[in-house]
């Protein structure tokens, strides 16, 4: 597999490139929502439990009702791992 050039063309077009574009859109992708979760998650977490509370339509009622508990669980260290490895890959 190392060898294989169709394997290695796959690769590199699926590879961000190392230009400013590249690393500003994994840290726009990745960390920003990150950071904006671990600043304003109480109010994230009250914006969304209020909605829950009035809105009219159940499907709505739950949905809102699963943002307020993707909040309350805060930073997803999921993600940023990710973002971390993608910037790594980026670098190589």
């Amino acid at each position: 597999m190392e060898h294989d050039p169709k394997l290695k063309r796959a690769v590199d077009s699926i590879r961000p490139k190392r230009t400013l574009w590249g690393l500003f859109g994994i840290i726009l992708f990745f960390f920003v929502p990150e950071l904006v979760t671990y600043i304003w998650q109480p109010e994230l977490i009250g914006w969304a439990h209020a909605h829950s509370l009035t809105e009219p339509l159940a499907i709505q009622r739950m949905l809102y009702e699963q943002l307020e508990k993707m909040f309350a669980d805060g930073v997803s260290w999921l993600n940023i791992s990710i973002g971390v490895l993608l910037l790594i890959w980026v670098w190589r």
